[in-house]
């Protein structure tokens, strides 16, 4: 291990404010880059390292949180300690109990050189599920070339811009599938999700934007409630304007089925050539029984199956997650 603790100042030793602050940065985990085909155990050890020494580092923090630090005479830089060291505690927790983090998510694509997109996602707290970065997006993500010359080869030309098109994300969270479809297929895509999420989400567009841009894709995001009509004047106002839908991790609550069938048949072209691409982890029961309810929905609004397919992804890393596999059901819709 390339850092020791009985290295590091301990608090028996009264260390100075700075010597202390400099070891808690040096504890410092940085979030992987998500590379799906890494084994399991590589993502624990580099991440979160070994058992052993994990809990040598949580007990190492745990005395500066529970110390009083009393020979400190600022208690500004005391806070700034405790602080500190919860935050490094927080990041060996999983994700669920981290701060903010930022990734980086790499793309290697036929047409286009390899890039990446750099999302930011805040602390997960209460109802914030539109503030994560879902595992099945990226594992769509990964499709979009595969897609585009298959199923999509009818309105995508793959290597070419494709301007004319215009796409449509539902339910945007992060922005990873929107922002990677504009890049992969050199097109406009415009990003949507809840009033709360926008600003996170504008957050990581204008970073990723010109990246983006060079590639050959174009992308701005707004407001869109399904079901309710409320969205961004300008950009909603016209209906079934967008060619392509697409949709990663949507359902997760027994009104969604009904609501995003309802903003796909409200938003997608009417021409038959148009197509929705939903792709849904099947976590357990409750999830393949709303997978089910969307299908029969979408069927009595005139949107059929096209395809369907099974692909396996990972819904996340997670320290006590030994097996994070997950299979996603993902499917293309055509109106009937």
């Amino acid at each position: 291990m390339s850092i020791a603790i009985e290295d590091f100042p301990q608090i028996w030793q009264r260390p100075s404010f700075e010597e202390l602050l400099a070891s808690l940065k040096r504890l410092q985990v940085e979030p992987p880059i998500w590379k799906p085909g890494t084994p399991r155990q590589v993502i624990v050890d580099t991440y979160y390292n070994a058992a052993s020494y994990r809990r040598e580092v949580a007990a190492y923090l745990a005395s500066i949180i529970q110390s009083s630090l009393g020979w400190i005479q600022d208690d500004d830089e005391k806070e700034a300690l405790w602080d500190e060291a919860s935050r490094r505690l927080s990041e060996r927790c999983g994700r669920a109990a981290m701060g903010e983090i930022t990734r980086r998510w790499p793309f290697e694509t036929q047409a286009s050189s390899s890039f990446e997109l750099i999302i930011r996602e805040p602390p997960i707290t209460g109802d914030s599920l539109g503030l994560k970065t879902w595992g099945s997006s990226y594992l769509l993500s990964q499709s979009l070339d595969k897609i585009a010359q298959g199923p999509l080869a009818h309105l995508i030309n793959m290597g070419h811009s494709n301007q004319s098109l215009n796409v449509l994300e539902l339910g945007s969270g992060t922005g990873l599938l929107g922002m990677a479809a504009a890049a992969i297929w050199q097109t406009n895509v415009s990003l949507s999700d809840l009033p709360d999420i926008m600003s996170n989400l504008s957050h990581n567009i204008e970073i990723n934007r010109p990246s983006i841009e060079v590639l050959g894709g174009r992308i701005d995001s707004g407001i869109l409630t399904w079901g309710s009509g409320n969205g961004n004047a300008d950009l909603f106002a016209m209906k079934n304007q967008f060619n392509i839908i697409l949709a990663a991790d949507p359902l997760y609550d027994d009104d969604h089925p009904e609501l995003l069938s309802s903003a796909i048949c409200e938003n997608l072209a009417e021409d038959k050539s148009s197509r929705a691409i939903v792709m849904v982890p099947q976590r357990d029961l409750t999830t393949k029984k709303l997978v089910d309810s969307f299908v029969l929905t979408m069927a009595s609004l005139g949107m059929a199956v096209l395809e369907e397919h099974t692909l396996v992804g990972q819904d996340d890393w997670d320290e006590d997650d030994d097996d994070s596999a997950i299979d996603c059901w993902c499917a293309i819709f055509g109106r009937q």
